[in-house]
């Protein structure tokens, strides 16, 4: 296969995992401010494959306008091999990862290939401690948590914090940032994950296929709900007077009662950010944060790591392995 091309996952029609093909595609260049990066690596997350099913979950009108063929992906664990004009951050043969051009739907990270640009302030340095692989399941997931909790919440230290679905991408990461500031974590999953999340230091484990838990635990501080959905205000009744939510997906939480009880809501959107990205990388290497890897695929068997999103039940993060480390 000659240099200029490479292989990649495309989308040339919206619907299921069978809609992700493997095909040989022109491999990009770095334009200013960017670098090349050789693609070990791809963490799989939910905006993935919202894309590629047509946004189901968003009301029509409100649905993003998606340019076919389309490669979907944001975050990435590679290597440098070459940098665009003005570059002096990295050079070739430094291990990078990071969560590229998020938000950009139509010219974003597409990082589900073999090569991929990348503005080099959405990078930072590979945590030397962990392969490609694992550093893949940090981005979003990572940065989601993080961002959250230390900007959006600014979790002081000592709290009550109740992480619902905690054994998820950005729940598992939030329980352990949690624990980072000294809080009292409360982690809801179902049975399969008590002895994971007991690893990452939760205090109390509650497993919602055998009582909610809304009524297993006292007050809490803080409620990550990673769930969200129809039924988010149970969660009002052991949140303290003046007590938060930090909502990562829609439910609805009866925000007028909500308001009554003094309960403030506290998030916002995930960005790409290097500066972010090297202090998760210090926490792994500081081996004070770990990433939980659920399964790995190929790259050209993405369809499968789509299908087995779509199962639900999720420990960690779900990797696409694009080249050997």
């Amino acid at each position: 296969m000659p240099e200029t091309t490479m292989m990649a996952i495309r989308v040339h029609t919206q619907g299921g995992p069978e809609v992700l093909t493997y095909e040989e595609v022109t491999r990009p260049e770095p334009g200013p401010g960017d670098v090349l990066v050789r693609v070990h690596a791809v963490g799989v997350n939910p905006p993935d494959w919202y894309a590629r099913s047509g946004f189901t979950l968003i009301p029509e009108e409100l649905r993003p306008e998606l340019r076919l063929p389309w490669t979907p992906g944001s975050d990435a664990s590679g290597v440098v091999v070459a940098v665009g004009e003005g570059v002096t951050e990295f050079r070739e043969g430094d291990e990078v990862f990071g969560m590229i051009r998020f938000g950009d739907m139509n010219d974003g990270g597409r990082t589900y290939a073999e090569y991929t640009t990348a503005p080099v302030a959405h990078l930072a340095r590979k945590p030397s401690g962990i392969d490609h692989v694992a550093a893949a399941g940090i981005p979003m997931s990572g940065l989601t948590a993080y961002q959250n909790l230390f900007g959006h919440v600014g979790l002081a230290g000592g709290e009550r914090v109740l992480v619902n679905g905690a054994a998820g991408g950005v729940g598992h990461f939030a329980v352990q940032l949690a624990k980072i500031r000294d809080a009292h974590v409360i982690g809801v999953a179902s049975t399969r994950h008590e002895e994971f999340l007991r690893g990452l230091g939760v205090d109390e484990y509650v497993d919602h296929t055998r009582v909610p838990a809304e009524e297993a635990v006292g007050e809490v501080d803080l409620l990550i709900d990673t769930v969200g959905g129809p039924d988010g205000h149970r969660f009002l009744r052991i949140l303290r007077p003046g007590g938060t939510i930090c909502p990562i997906f829609f439910g609805d939480y009866h925000r007028d009662r909500a308001a009554e009880l003094g309960i403030a809501f506290r998030s916002g959107q995930v960005r790409s950010d290097g500066a972010d990205m090297a202090e998760l990388a210090r926490l792994v290497d500081e081996g004070r944060l770990r990433v939980g890897v659920d399964s790995v695929f190929p790259l050209s068997e993405a369809a499968q790591a789509h299908a087995r999103a779509a199962e639900g039940h999720i420990q960690g993060k779900i990797v696409l392995r694009v080249a050997e480390s």
